[in-house]
C-alpha cells in the first residue's frame, strides 16, 4: 500500500533528527523546527513528477524521478532531504504518491 504525504513526511523529519543526534552538535537540536514539515505534490501547476519540501519557513522543489533539486533552498538541512532520496525505496515512495496525486486529480475533474 502507497504511503502518504504525510507519512512520508513523518519519516523524512525522523531522518533529520536522528542523523542530528548522532552529530557532535547534539546539544543544539532544535526539534520542533522539524513539527512543521510537509511535502507537497502540485500536479496542476507542473505535470513534472516532483516534491515540495516544506521546512521552518523555507522550501525546495525536487524531481523525483532524480532526486535533484529544481528550485529552492533548504539551507543546511537540504542534505538531509538529499540524504533520505538516496534510502532504499524513498523515491519509489514518492513516485506512488505522484501517481496517486496525478489519479485523484483526474477524479476531482471528472467531478466538476
Amino acid at each position: 500500500m502507497a504511503k502518504t504525504l504525510n507519512e512520508l513526511a513523518g519519516e523524512l523529519k525522523t531522518l533529520i533528527i536522528e542523523l542530528q543526534s548522532d552529530a557532535h552538535n547534539q546539544g543544539s537540536i532544535r526539534v520542533e523546527r522539524y513539527n512543521n514539515l510537509k511535502l507537497i505534490m502540485e500536479p496542476a501547476k507542473n505535470s513534472s513528477p516532483h516534491v515540495i519540501v516544506d521546512l521552518a519557513m523555507a522550501d525546495a522543489e525536487f524531481d523525483i524521478r532524480t532526486g535533484q533539486k529544481l528550485n529552492g533552498g533548504l539551507g543546511p538541512d537540504e542534505r538531509y532531504v538529499l540524504r533520505w532520496f538516496n534510502k532504499a525505496n524513498t523515491l519509489s515512495q514518492l513516485q506512488e504518491a505522484w501517481n496517486n496525486a496525478v489519479k485523484n486529480r483526474g477524479k476531482a475533474k471528472e467531478a466538476d
